[in-house]
Parts: structure tokens; C-alpha cells; sequence
């Protein structure tokens, strides 16, 4: 069998190659600090008897960081405090009471963007045992500071 050529990236979009190599760039240059499993208790349901109890929600948060100056200079004075993202989201969501992951996470997303000032995030929120035969059920969502409020 005869191995056809790959087609190159960027190719079917009709992307010349300096608009290729810029979208490379911009890939292999993002770095992120990664908070993964990070268990909180909240309300959160739309079925009456979840509006009673505390349920565990997971969430995993993607913030982005330039970390070469922390790198070389070993202070973290020069990075993004994740402590102190985590310490928040988890004040914030322990007093929330929100009927849906998707708003949870919505929410979550606007408090990291508009208090840590960063450009953008990804979240995540889960919720264990939710769906039966299920390890869990959630949202990912990934937001700029250009989206709309």
C-alpha cells in the first residue's frame, strides 16, 4: 500500500505560511499553571432535595502564567499565587447556591478573570455521582477577558 503524503498544518484553511508559523507560536508558547481535584462542598441542584444538602463539586482550573521569570529567579513573588486562586474559589463557591454546573463555572471563570486580572481561564466543574453507572458529570468552559458579561 502506498503511503500518501500528510497534508501540513494550516493547509485546508488556506493559511499562507507565515499566518501558520504565528499560529504555532502562539500554541508552544502557552504556559499554565494547572489545579486539578480541587473538592468543594456547595448547594447545587435543581432537584428539591439538593436545595437541602451540600453536594461535593470538583474543579480543575487552567490559569495561564509566564513562569520564566519565577524560574530564574526561584521566588514566587515573579508567578501567579495558585494558593491564593484557590483559596478564593473556594470561599466562593462553599457560600454559593446554584442550581446548574454550567453557572457555577460561568461564575467561577468571571471571579478569576476580573480579581487575579489574568487573560484567560479554563474551569472545569464536576459533579461525582450525579448520573448513576457515572464517575461524574460536568462542564469545561475556557473564557477571555473579552467575552462578553
Amino acid at each position: 500500500a502506498r503511503a500518501w503524503p500528510r497534508p501540513r498544518a494550516g493547509r485546508r484553511e488556506g493559511l499562507d505560511r507565515a499566518a501558520r508559523l504565528r499560529r504555532v507560536l502562539v500554541h508552544v508558547d502557552r504556559q499554565a499553571h494547572v489545579l486539578r481535584g480541587l473538592a468543594v462542598d456547595c448547594v447545587i441542584g435543581f432537584i428539591e432535595w439538593e436545595r437541602r444538602i451540600r453536594q461535593t463539586v470538583v474543579i480543575d482550573l487552567e490559569l495561564p502564567v509566564d513562569c520564566r521569570a519565577a524560574a530564574v529567579r526561584d521566588r514566587v513573588e515573579d508567578t501567579l499565587d495558585y494558593k491564593k486562586v484557590a483559596k478564593r474559589v473556594i470561599a466562593f463557591v462553599e457560600a454559593s447556591e446554584f442550581q446548574l454546573v454550567e453557572t457555577l463555572a460561568e461564575r467561577i471563570a468571571r471571579l478569576i478573570l476580573d480579581e487575579f486580572a489574568l487573560e484567560w481561564v479554563r474551569v472545569s466543574v464536576n459533579k461525582p455521582g450525579a448520573i448513576r453507572g457515572s464517575r461524574d458529570v460536568g462542564i469545561a468552559i475556557e473564557r477571555t477577558r473579552d467575552d462578553d458579561r
